[in-house]
């Protein structure tokens, strides 16, 4: 069987040979080195270290605050949530948080700027608007904001009141991303999410009344009863919508880590199924005017996204694709990942470990990593790929001392099969991708990846698509 995907100005046919080989267990790169490959000898002396080092450079400061409270489980959850009906008991996070800010802020230099701030979660919005006035203000009062601070929060429609968007308003939030995931009623059903497409559309008006006018929506595909016809509805209705940035997510079925998705097995679209809720998307959604950005972002051309693309400056971090780089990011909460210059950071999981911490006056810090050089320059060569499916080797070369085919002739060699396949335009001056490899770009990035998991041991990550 061949997928055939029709783009603006290109036609890919799709083998299913070719997406047997390619449609792998493979990283996101969210990070680089990925976190399975940190350890726990990294500690609150090692974090408060790299950050006291942080501070003698002048990079400006992304915080992240995780926020993990949902009223219930959404059954393709991938997140580190807590599910709890009655709000009262969530109340008691709160104080912690802000203990935690005040440790982290403390030891920020007052001079650097923020220019990047999110609360993401579980369901940000399950706190009251005034104790979201509350949080942020005692934030703001601990740090300067730059001018032009990129200021987001993910929304759950189903909690989300007018309210809720007044306060933000208010607070100076500018990016608001909306869960959707789909808009089919038996697929919501059977992920346990019912939110009609009304109660969505409402919620887009009330944000654009307001003057929000960077919308984010995420979509999944993958999802239980999905069909090419359910799927291609879903996108009609969010174009019609019109949101500025589209994140069309793979369904990542690990069952091994998130048990409540046990009870999706064998009601999920697998291989070409699968493979062609995506063509889908990036048919429907490049057909209507948007920028495929790359893996799972879609953007319309005006969008920052797009602009830092097409300038160089486009980022990846824990947050997806951004605008902000050169950002140290310092995350807050339970499971909060804080990437430095050269290191990594990582949160206690637990709610109850997270309270025994604050309790004791330390940071709640559980593992970590610090970067070797060889691991700045892969980083680099993995996010140019990401982030523009590109690696320009005289660039690269000169950027950070080394030479690529030297540096890298293993890689090369092993790019060649992909080169072959068609993921890989056959150029000498740079590693390019093709629209089919930008499609399994991870397939191309993990091949410069040193930690990569060794056959025989067990998936640690999810599929490419």
């Amino acid at each position: 069987m061949t997928v055939t995907i029709h783009l603006p100005g290109e036609t890919i046919d799709v083998t299913e040979e070719l997406l047997e080989r390619y449609n792998v267990n493979a990283p996101r790169y969210t990070s680089y080195p990925t976190s399975p490959w940190w350890n726990d000898s990294f500690g609150e002396a090692d974090y408060r270290r790299v950050i006291a080092e942080s501070n003698q450079s002048d990079r400006p400061v992304s915080l992240y605050m995780h926020l993990p409270f949902c009223e219930s489980m959404c059954l393709f959850c991938g997140c580190n949530v807590i599910v709890r009906s009655n709000h009262d008991g969530a109340a008691s996070y709160l104080p912690m948080l802000k203990a935690e800010i005040d440790k982290i802020t403390g030891m920020l230099d007052p001079s650097r700027p923020t220019v990047q701030f999110h609360w993401g979660g579980g369901t940000p919005t399950y706190f009251s608007p005034a104790q979201l006035t509350d949080l942020f203000t005692y934030t703001r009062e601990r740090v300067t904001f730059a001018e032009d601070a990129e200021i987001g929060v993910e929304l759950d429609p189903r909690v989300t009141t007018l309210e809720h968007l007044d306060a933000l308003k208010a607070l100076g939030f500018n990016r608001l991303s909306l869960g959707v995931q789909d808009f089919d009623p038996d697929v919501q059903k059977a992920i346990h999410r019912i939110q009609p497409v009304e109660m969505v559309t409402d919620l887009v008006n009330a944000c654009r009344e307001r003057g929000f006018n960077s919308l984010n929506f995420d979509l999944i595909y993958g999802l239980p009863g999905q069909t090419p016809a359910t799927f291609t509805h879903t996108l009609d209705q969010v174009i019609t919508l019109r949101p500025e940035r589209i994140a069309l997510f793979s369904y990542g079925h690990v069952p091994w880590v998130k048990k409540q998705q046990q009870v999706l097995e064998g009601t999920i679209p697998l291989g070409t199924d699968k493979f062609q809720l995506f063509c889908i998307g990036l048919e429907r959604l490049t057909q209507a005017g948007y920028v495929y950005v790359g893996m799972d972002h879609f953007a319309l051309p005006e969008d920052e996204l797009c602009v830092a693309q097409r300038d160089g400056s486009l980022h990846r971090n824990f947050q997806g694709y951004t605008t902000k780089s050169g950002a140290d990011l310092f995350a807050m909460g339970i499971t909060g990942i804080s990437e430095l210059n050269r290191s990594y950071a990582q949160n206690v999981r637990g709610l109850h470990e997270y309270e025994a911490a604050m309790g004791e006056d330390r940071l709640p810090i559980l593992r970590g990593v610090e970067l070797t050089d060889e691991d700045i320059v892969r980083r680099a060569a993995i996010s140019d790929l990401l982030c523009n499916g590109f690696l320009d080797k005289a660039t690269f070369s000169q950027t950070w001392g080394i030479d690529v085919d030297q540096h890298f002739a293993a890689e090369l060699a092993q790019l060649e099969p992909l080169r072959r396949d068609g993921l890989l335009e056959p150029r000498e001056d740079a590693i390019a991708s093709t629209t089919l490899g930008r499609i399994f770009i991870r397939v191309i990035a993990m091949v410069f990846d040193q930690y990569v998991q060794q056959p025989g041991e067990g998936p640690r990550h999810s599929r490419t698509v």
